[in-house]
C-alpha cells in the first residue's frame, strides 16, 4: 500500500538522499502512521468496552499516543527540511532526532501508563467478557501493526531517519502487546471457573506488555539521543571518505577524522591527508589535489569537506630509522599505540622527534602517563653515525574518532 502511494505522491522516490525525497517519505509515513492508529484506536476502543478489559482499553489508548506520535514525526521532517538561516547556518537537521526522542518519550509515557493499570488490574481481578468480534480487532492490529513496523523501518533506514526507525520500534513493540492482550483474552476463557478470584491473567499480561514497552522506549531513546551527542560515524561512511581521499596520487596516508552530523544529509568532515614532498614540490599543485578530493567529498556523499595537508617527508635514511624504533617503542608501551605526522627537528643539541600518538577512549594509562612513557622512551633511543645522539619527543595526544 505504501509503496503504490509513494509512486503516486513522490517524485523521483528511489532518489533516498535528495532531501525533497526525505522529506516526502517523512510527510508519507507520518500521514499514513495517523491514519492507521486512529483507526486501530477506535477499534480497540470498542473491542475493550465488550470484553470490559483493562488490557485492551489501554492498547488502544496507546494507539491513540502513537498517533500523536505520527504528527510529531511528520512535524519533524517538516521543520527539519528548513533552509538554513543566520540564526541556524548548518540547517535545521537535527529537529529530525529530536521528534524522534519525542517519539521515544511518549513510548515510556505509555509503558508507564500501562504499568499502572496492569497493576489495578491484578490486585483487582474481574472477568472479560469473549467476544469474537473482539480476537478479529485483536488479531487484525497485530497485523497492521507488523505491517507499520516493517515499512518504517525499511524507509528509515534508506533515507537514514531516526525518527522512523523510532516509529518502527513504537510499532513491533504495539503488535508484542497487542498479541499479549489477545493471548490473554482466549486463555481468560479457558482458565477454570474461579481462577480469576485468585489471580488476573489479564492483569499479569498487561504487566508484562508495559514491561516490553518500557524496554522499547528506553532503546529507541538511546538510539536517537546518540547522534545528538555525537557518535562514531558510520565505519561504511568512514571508509567510502577515506577511498575517494586515498584514490588521488600523491595523497598516501588520512588521519584525524572527524564527521559533524548536523541531520541527515547535513554532514561536515575534516581531516588530514598526508603528501610525500621534497625540496622541488609545488606546493600549488598538491593543494589543487586536496581541492580535488574536497569537491568530490561533496558530490558523492553530500558533505562538505576540509582537507588539511600533511607534508611527509619520505626517503630520507635518519628519518625513517628513528620513525621506525620510536613505532617499536610504542609497541612495546601497547600495541593499541599508533602514530603520524612524525617529523624531526635538528638542533646544535639534540634532535627533536615531533610526532602525533593515537590512544584509545579507554585506555589503561592517562595521557600525561602515555605522554611520559613515551618521553622517557625515546631519550634512550640510539642510532649509528648521529653526530647527536640526543633525542626529546614533543607529542600531541590524538583520539580515534572514527
Amino acid at each position: 500500500m505504501l509503496t503504490l502511494l509513494s509512486k503516486i505522491f513522490i517524485r523521483n522516490r528511489t532518489d533516498y538522499e535528495k532531501p525533497a525525497v526525505r522529506s516526502a517519505y517523512g510527510a508519507l509515513c507520518g500521514g499514513f502512521g495517523i491514519f492507521l492508529n486512529l483507526l486501530l484506536f477506535a477499534g480497540k476502543l470498542a473491542a475493550g468496552m465488550l470484553a470490559k478489559s483493562v488490557a485492551i482499553t489501554a492498547d488502544a489508548f496507546n494507539n491513540l499516543s502513537d498517533a500523536g506520535s505520527s504528527v510529531i514525526t511528520l512535524l519533524g521532517f517538516k521543520l527539519a527540511g528548513q533552509k538554513p538561516d543566520p540564526e541556524h547556518p548548518f540547517g535545521h537537521g537535527r529537529i529530525e532526532y529530536i521528534s524522534g526522542l519525542l517519539v521515544s518519550a511518549a513510548i515510556i509515557l505509555m509503558g508507564f501508563e500501562l504499568l499502572k493499570s496492569s497493576i489495578d488490574k491484578i490486585l483487582n481481578p474481574a472477568q472479560i467478557e469473549f467476544s469474537p468480534t473482539v480476537i478479529v480487532i485483536l488479531a487484525v492490529s497485530v497485523f497492521i501493526k507488523l505491517y507499520m513496523a516493517v515499512y518504517n523501518r525499511k524507509i528509515g533506514r534508506k533515507i537514514s531517519s531516526a525518527a522512523l526507525l523510532a516509529a518502527s520500534t513504537d510499532s513491533l513493540s504495539d503488535s508484542v502487546a497487542t498479541s499479549v492482550v489477545l493471548v490473554s483474552t482466549v486463555v481468560s476463557q479457558v482458565l477454570p471457573s474461579g481462577t480469576l478470584d485468585k489471580i488476573s491473567f489479564d492483569g499479569w499480561c498487561g504487566l508484562l506488555v508495559s514491561m516490553f514497552v518500557l524496554y522499547s522506549g528506553i532503546m529507541s531513546i538511546k538510539d536517537t539521543v546518540s547522534p545528538l551527542l555525537g557518535q562514531t560515524p558510520n565505519a561504511e561512511f568512514v571508509k567510502r571518505i577515506e577511498r575517494i581521499v586515498l584514490s588521488y596520487d600523491g595523497i598516501t596516508a588520512v588521519h584525524d577524522l572527524i564527521v559533524h552530523d548536523y541531520g541527515p544529509e547535513r554532514v561536515i568532515i575534516s581531516l588530514h591527508a598526508e603528501m610525500p614532498t621534497t625540496e622541488h614540490s609545488d606546493i600549488f599543485k598538491m593543494h589543487d589535489i586536496v581541492n580535488s578530493a574536497e569537491n568530490q567529498l561533496r558530490d558523492e556523499l553530500g558533505c562538505d569537506a576540509t582537507i588539511h595537508l600533511d607534508p611527509i617527508v619520505i626517503g630520507d635514511t635518519h628519518t625513517d630509522e628513528l620513525k621506525a624504533q620510536t613505532l617499536e617503542l610504542l609497541n612495546e608501551i601497547d600495541s593499541e599505540l599508533t602514530l603520524h605526522d612524525f617529523r624531526i627537528s635538528p638542533t646544535p643539541t639534540h634532535t627533536k622527534l615531533i610526532f602525533d600518538v593515537v590512544v584509545p577512549y579507554d585506555f589503561r594509562l592517562s595521557d600525561e602517563q602515555v605522554r611520559a612513557r613515551i618521553c622517557d622512551a625515546v631519550s634512550s633511543i640510539s642510532i649509528r653515525n648521529d653526530e647527536v645522539k640526543k633525542y626529546s619527543a614533543t607529542i600531541t595526544i590524538d583520539r580515534p574518532y572514527s
